[in-house]
């Protein structure tokens, strides 16, 4: 019994120094920084216990694991750094060998131009510090951080992403830099390269609303864009981008045009929905009146909308019957609704004509009867021309005033030597016609017309009196009843084998008063010519005929009858 025991107690002995020399010898293969593998036995609050397969585990701090805690089992790579620590265990490091195995990474994606993987830590100078693990660092420049420009860089700190290596070392130097932006462009190619392959026309996709231009708004499909052209947005007028759709908005889009070789996609929203245009005799025909929303007021016009994408033009000459606008805006605003007659419509062009006067009465159907001829106004001066004014009569409704129906007497070159613009005077109604939308107002007919009286007064040949008003070269001007104004010509002062007619001229003044007869009297022509040579001859005349009357004598009248028309020649 003694004896096996004793036997026993050798052969373990024997065991135990074999199993030191095996472990010391294993030991003595592995060197200080060499890159091991080990099994997780023991997870702590703090620590984690590593065996490696030597006479005692391992301890590795918690926080070199970084995010990734790991679990009793998993198999991690270690570092070696001491064989035996102070306390006889062996030393190893998690970091250390993520380093080396990160670094190894890194330099071989730098030489094969494939990305990585990093998490961006934080905001620096001029752009982003990317943890790449095993406590390597790149730089991401922010011009290279997307694909669009960076506006709020915080919103990026704590983003996993992937990023192509673009400098690894700098003056002998680790220095690594980063692009983001490159990657993202590869996977767009990517995911447009498969839209191409698996999209045909017509098919429907779904986008996001991404940007606007003048033009139309471009859609996000995947990281790539395709275009939705204003004119595809809705079957009616569309102004504005802005206004049909929002950013940020998914929509359902229909692909209207794949250009594979240009990389270039065209968008419909409109085609999504019936073609209104197809049915429109369906619900609108010529005349009919309809209600509308005002949807864009333009130089020329305002744009309305019958119906969800059919909008028609009311042309600003048909906004109203009298006023006379120069903008929509000043009788239309945006958004208003209103009542409108279809005037025409191009199903071709998909235009609709539309008037809103034509609903509302047209005040001069009735002008005739409103201002009848003879018709004595009190109203003011809108507007003075060179022929005349513009009176309004009513809001959107004028008369005008020509120049020559100022007076009746006098002639005026220019309406404003006796009009202002606003002032109110006193007219008459002369003409009044709806058919031409005119009135035709004066002011001289407000009293009887001189030249009639002076008609129904005196006859050509009649002697007149009157005072010389001008003196001129070619005559002198005399101002008769009425005020009416007559011209003596030169050759009508005396007779020229008698006087110097050029110095007979000078003899007479403003002012002065004289007597002559009418030679010319004509109302329509608004002319009055008189004559002195003619009055002194019917003197003559008349002195002639007194003195035959007086003496009864046939020859002695035969004789001066025979002086009178030698005078006459």
């Amino acid at each position: 019994m003694a004896e096996n025991e004793q036997q026993g107690s050798k052969t373990g002995n024997f065991l135990q120094e074999e199993l030191q020399e095996e472990y010391l010898k294993s030991l003595d293969e592995l060197e200080v920084g060499q890159l091991v593998e080990g099994t997780v036995v023991a997870v702590t609050s703090e620590q984690v216990f590593i065996d490696v397969g030597y006479k005692s585990e391992g301890k590795i701090n918690l926080n070199e694991f970084e995010d990734d805690v790991p679990s009793e089992g998993d198999t991690v790579q270690v570092v070696l750094i001491n064989k035996e620590g102070r306390n006889g265990e062996v030393v190893v490091s998690k970091r250390k060998a993520d380093e080396k195995v990160v670094w190894k990474e890194l330099k071989a994606a730098f030489q094969d131009e494939r990305p990585v993987e990093g998490k961006v830590s934080r905001v620096v100078k001029g752009g982003f510090e990317i943890s790449l693990g095993g406590g390597n660092r790149g730089f991401n420049p922010i011009s290279k951080m997307d694909l669009f420009r960076v506006e709020d860089p915080d919103k990026y700190v704590g983003l996993k992403s992937h990023f192509y290596i673009e400098r690894l070392y700098s003056d002998n130097r680790v220095n690594i830099i980063l692009s983001r932006r490159r990657w993202l462009e590869e996977e767009v190619d990517k995911k447009r390269n498969e839209f191409f392959a698996n999209t045909s026309e017509g098919d429907v996709v779904e986008g996001t609303v991404k940007s606007f231009t003048s033009f139309g708004s471009f859609v996000d499909l995947g990281g790539f864009d395709g275009l939705l052209h204003i004119n595809d947005m809705s079957w009616g007028h569309v102004a504005r981008p802005k206004d049909h759709v929002k950013k940020g908005e998914v929509l359902q889009l229909k692909v209207t045009r794949l250009d594979e070789e240009n990389k270039k996609i065209n968008l419909s929203l409109k085609d999504m929905t019936e073609n209104p245009w197809e049915t429109f005799t369906d619900r609108f025909q010529l005349h009919d009146v309809i209600k509308g929303k005002v949807t864009k007021l333009t130089d020329f016009g305002a744009f309305i909308e019958l119906e969800n994408g059919i909008e028609g033009l009311a042309h600003i000459s048909e906004l109203s019957w009298t006023k006379r606008i120069k903008h929509p805006k000043e009788v239309l605003s945006i958004g208003e609704d209103v009542e409108a007659k279809i005037l025409g419509f191009d199903l071709d062009a998909r235009k609709v004509s539309l008037g809103i006067k034509q609903v509302l009465p047209n005040p001069w159907d009735e002008i005739e009867s409103t201002y009848p001829v003879g018709t004595k106004l009190k109203r003011v001066v809108k507007k003075i021309t060179a022929t005349g004014a513009f009176v309004e009569l009513e809001e959107g409704i004028d008369g005008f005033l020509h120049v020559d129906d100022l007076s009746w007497t006098k002639k005026y070159k220019n309406p404003g030597a006796v009009l202002k613009e606003g002032e109110e005077v006193d007219v008459m109604v002369i003409e009044s016609s709806a058919e031409n939308h005119n009135i035709r107002l004066g002011i001289k007919q407000l009293e009887d017309d001189p030249w009639t009286d002076l008609k129904g007064k005196y006859s050509e040949g009649s002697i007149i009196e009157g005072e010389v008003t001008n003196v001129t070269d070619f005559g002198v001007f005399v101002r008769v009843s009425g005020g009416i104004e007559g011209l003596i010509p030169k050759v009508h002062l005396g007779n020229p084998r008698e006087i110097n007619l050029d110095e007979e001229i000078t003899k007479y003044k403003a002012g002065q008063q004289l007597q002559a007869a009418i030679i010319e009297l004509n109302p329509g022509r608004q002319k009055l010519s008189l004559s002195i040579r003619e009055m002194t001859r019917a003197q003559e005349r008349q002195e002639i005929e007194k003195y035959i009357s007086d003496s009864g004598s046939d020859e002695e009248s035969a004789t001066l009858a025979d002086f009178m028309k030698q005078d006459d020649e």
